[in-house]
């Protein structure tokens, strides 16, 4: 089991459009500098990584997230800024890595980048993309990025992009490699090819049982083993919401993550979640809402089932007003982190 005292806890955002004192939902602009005030209150509490996802759509204020993590950098001074994720598939590897290689270097060292096929696809068309290439894109730029990882000079060539030959990209980090993860939405191919580059891997579990993970986890290693590199634990995302009671909890989470799945469920054409489903995620699923105690059980049950070495909580649950989401950044750093940590090493 990994030591409790060593998993790594964090937050994730996509630039939720929260509510503010008076009920009204706020713009992208001050969305976005909220999530600043919101990492900020992180650091200072201890949490170890904010998170922050790509995302091209109206209820979502972060299209960029180094630009924002940049943004948090100058204001934090220890927490990792890492993307949740960056799409690789719709981007430029050179492009990624320029970024967060100035990332790093403006934060000392606390940049991390969490690259993914993407679950959404609207940055596809966006930048000129054709889905039908979705495989092929994101396993040729992330062989591209591997290489550029090695700070070295580079070689390649494929189908997407113009080809390289011996050119070296700048600015170096200072600690010879930039720190990359690889998330993952529970295709077993997607874990294979973690594996193969030997990145660590994170799951994204927005819905049912945990459970249902354990044989990627088995795979992960599996795969790891069978290609000689190194098997991280792996990292988890999952929603949640936490309160001062378990009903307060439970009544903003239906309030606003089930809407805010529902949106992207009705785009998909999956049946709406009834409250028995919903109810149902909340005591056993991958929705983790309840009152400091509760969700602190719940995640050191699934952190222990997985043996799990990061978890990150997606808070910003909808247009969950300004006042829940600091109070829940409190609660999650002071009382659910370190009572899951009491919790583990209780066995």
């Amino acid at each position: 089991m990994v030591d409790p005292q060593k998993i790594v806890f964090g937050l994730d955002s996509f630039g939720d459009l929260p509510t503010d004192e008076n009920g009204n939902l706020m713009t992208q602009a001050q969305a976005i500098r909220q999530v600043v005030t919101e990492a900020e209150l992180a650091d200072r509490l201890g949490v170890n990584v904010i998170a922050l996802g790509e995302h091209h759509r109206p209820e979502y204020a972060i299209s960029s997230p180094d630009t924002v993590l940049a943004g948090i950098a100058t204001r934090t001074r220890h927490i990792k800024l890492a993307s949740g994720v960056t799409v690789l598939s719709s981007d430029d590897p050179v492009r990624v890595y320029e970024r967060f290689a100035t990332l790093d270097a403006l934060s000392n060292g606390r940049a991390q980048v969490v690259i993914g096929r993407g679950s959404f696809t609207e940055s596809f068309p966006l930048y000129g993309y054709d889905l039908s290439d979705y495989d092929l894109l994101f396993e040729e730029k992330i062989e591209l990025f591997s290489k550029l990882l090695d700070e070295k000079p580079v070689t390649w060539s494929g189908k997407t992009r113009a080809a390289l030959d011996g050119i070296e990209v700048f600015p170096k980090t200072e600690k010879g490699r930039l720190d990359t993860q690889v998330a993952v939405g529970g295709s077993p191919e997607s874990v294979v090819r973690a594996a193969r580059y030997g990145f660590p891997m994170i799951l994204a579990i927005i819905g049912g049982s945990p459970r249902r993970f354990v044989p990627y986890v088995k795979l992960y290693q599996k795969a790891s083993q069978k290609f000689g590199t190194k098997a991280y634990p792996v990292g988890i995302h999952s929603h949640g919401v936490i309160a001062d009671s378990d009903a307060e909890a439970i009544e903003l989470a239906w309030k606003h993550t089930r809407k805010s799945l529902a949106r992207v469920g009705k785009e998909r054409g999956w049946v709406p979640m009834s409250r028995e489903q919903f109810e149902q995620e909340v005591k056993q699923g991958s929705i983790y809402a309840g009152a400091p105690e509760t969700v602190a059980q719940r995640l050191a049950a699934t952190i222990k089932l997985l043996n799990a070495g990061r978890f990150e909580l997606a808070y910003g649950a909808g247009e969950l007003s300004v006042q829940a989401r600091l109070h829940m950044i409190e609660l999650y750093a002071t009382k659910v982190i370190p009572r899951v940590r009491e919790i583990l090493a209780e066995g």
